[in-house]
Parts: structure tokens; sequence; C-alpha cells
């Protein structure tokens, strides 16, 4: 397993190692020890999944506490454009993002820990997207920010994007107040 961090305190990309001949391959996608060794120690206690067209961009969202959400994500089918906006209002790094591109073949994960707004577009068309949190989802405490906000300067990689009535009506940086 590799681990990559990036500028964004606790936000990793972790790629396994893929054990493949000529019958298929084999990976172990995720591992207690091995991400408690990289740093992870959520308890996950739900997964989701959404399968996405191409050109379907959901985001950005986060759960305010005490419901707040750590998220470990990848594609099992596709490629998509991960994007986190830190939200930690005390972080010397509040209002920055960082991408990861998450692909299937690669089979990478991206760790999103509490106190991040969280997004993706799909690359490509069926696009499963997967994912473990660390809470329980709890409708009242959702919470987000316009995916296109010139504010975060995210750079979607997509000119015309399929973006839900929720997303696109989501508050811009300006003016938010961060529950982290």
């Amino acid at each position: 397993m590799q681990v990559r961090n990036f500028p964004l305190a606790g936000v990793m990309e972790i790629t396994p190692r893929i054990f493949a001949d000529d019958r298929g391959a084999f990976l172990e996608t995720f591992s207690e020890r091995m991400f408690a060794e990289a740093g992870i120690c959520e308890t996950f206690v739900q997964d989701n999944l959404s399968i996405s067209k191409k050109g379907v961009l959901r985001g950005l969202h986060f759960q305010r506490p005490p419901f707040a959400q750590a998220k470990l994500v990848s594609v099992t089918v596709g490629k998509a454009l991960d994007v986190v906006v830190d939200i930690r209002k005390d972080s010397p790094t509040y209002g920055q993002h960082v991408t990861c591109l998450l692909d299937a073949e690669k089979r990478n994960s991206f760790f999103i820990p509490v106190g991040f707004a969280h997004g993706f577009v799909a690359l490509e068309e069926g696009t499963i997207f997967q994912y473990k949190c660390s809470n329980y989802y709890h409708k009242d405490s959702e919470g987000g920010l316009l995916w296109n906000d010139p504010a975060l300067g995210i750079e979607w990689g997509i000119d015309k994007p399929l973006v839900s009535e929720k997303d696109e009506i989501l508050p811009t940086l300006e003016g938010f107040d961060s529950p982290f």
C-alpha cells in the first residue's frame, strides 16, 4: 500500500498493491491495521454507493457535528475527479482545496477527514462511486458549499456538469459560517 499525503492536513490517497496474473487480480481494499499504520484510525459505520452518468457532479457536501463524517472514497467502475475543501475555520488551509483522480483500474482510495466539504464529478459513463463513512447519515445535519464558487477556484475538468437543483443553491464560501 502506498500513501500520498496532501497539503491539507489528514487528506490522503491510498493506492493498494495489486497482485495480477493470467487469472485476474487480487487486492485488499481495506485493512484496519494498514490504515492505522498510515494514521487513519476511523471506525466506519456506513457504506454508500452511487452510480453516475458521465458529467454528473455531486457536491460539495458535509455533515455538521455531531453527525460529521470522515470518508474513504473510491470508484469501482470508471473514473472520477474527487475534490475536498478545507472548512475547518481555524485551519491555516481554510478554504483551500485539493483534487484526486480516482480510477477503477488503479483502485486508489481517497481519505477525507472530518472538517472537509467533499464532491466529485464522474468522468466516464456509469461511474460507480463507493464510500465508507465514519458516522451515519443525518438529513438535518446536511451542509454544503456551491460547487462553482469563484472564491474556491475549483477546476472540475468538465464544461457543463449535470448538477442537482439542491447543489445549485448551496452557499458560497463568503459569509459561510463553518461548524468546524
